[in-house]
């Protein structure tokens, strides 16, 4: 009875109630937050993750712009049922680059974050401009407009720089060449070899998707959204990836 007393006169004074729920969630805060400041690194370094490719980044901005995000995460726990329905359970490595990531929690449509390479261009390009005509039960609305705005990667320098400032290791060199790496990655028949040397196999491992996405001879905002798609869940290897808690 003596508790209850003293309960009830923490909850009859506004003033120490507001005092005493400062200092539980101060405590709780501290707990979490100093650990970090004496971990070397809070995110586990994987091979083959990179920055996105100028069009890569152009449609991930098309995907936001377009609210995608509001029906699709792109985060798979890891539990039984979504491991396997999607695939591997995400890395902390795979959004490092993502400001902002795209996690989500809302689920109207699948999860994203293994599409990467599970469709084939067409299967997009016929998703876009009518989602129920390769799923049939989906509500997502028409996106054939995409494929009539043409990009040309004017601006995609300055996209670049500012990820840049935020952490992204993009080089003095990706960012000079950001607008030929841009046109050069949707177009088959071009030179890509500059394009490949800075983010292909042989700077993170792993090949970049290099074709015309939007099956267009304009360069349009279909072709970096398709882009972007394509390499979600796509840079690690998990045949031979190892959690560091196993090695």
């Amino acid at each position: 009875m003596a508790i209850l007393d003293k309960h009830k006169a923490i909850e009859t004074h506004a003033t120490l109630l507001l005092i005493l729920s400062f200092l539980v969630v101060t405590i709780g805060g501290i707990v979490q937050i100093v650990p970090l400041f004496y971990l070397e690194n809070t995110i586990e370094k994987v091979e083959g993750v990179r920055p996105y490719t100028p069009l890569e980044l152009a449609g991930r901005d098309v995907y936001i712009r377009e609210g995608c995000y509001v029906c699709h995460s792109q985060m798979i726990r890891p539990m039984r049922d979504e491991v396997e329905r999607y695939g591997h359970y995400s890395l902390a490595a795979e959004s490092m680059y993502d400001h902002p990531f795209q996690w989500g929690s809302k689920r109207t449509g699948p999860d994203l974050a293994r599409v990467g390479g599970r469709y084939s261009d067409e299967w997009h390009q016929d998703h876009f401009h009518n989602a129920k005509s390769v799923v049939p039960e989906s509500v997502m609305p028409p996106y054939g407009f995409l494929f009539n705005r043409r990009i040309d990667g004017r601006y995609i320098r300055d996209s670049l720089e500012t990820h840049a400032m935020v952490g992204v290791p993009y080089t003095e060199e990706m960012i000079a060449n950001a607008q030929a790496d841009f046109v050069a990655q949707a177009d088959p028949l071009g030179d890509s070899s500059g394009l490949e040397a800075r983010y292909g196999a042989e700077a993170f491992g792993n090949a970049v998707n290099v074709r015309n996405f939007d099956g267009q001879p304009e360069l349009t905002e279909a072709d970096a959204l398709i882009a972007y798609i394509q390499v979600l869940g796509t840079m690690v290897d998990f045949s031979t990836y190892t959690p560091v808690a196993n090695r």
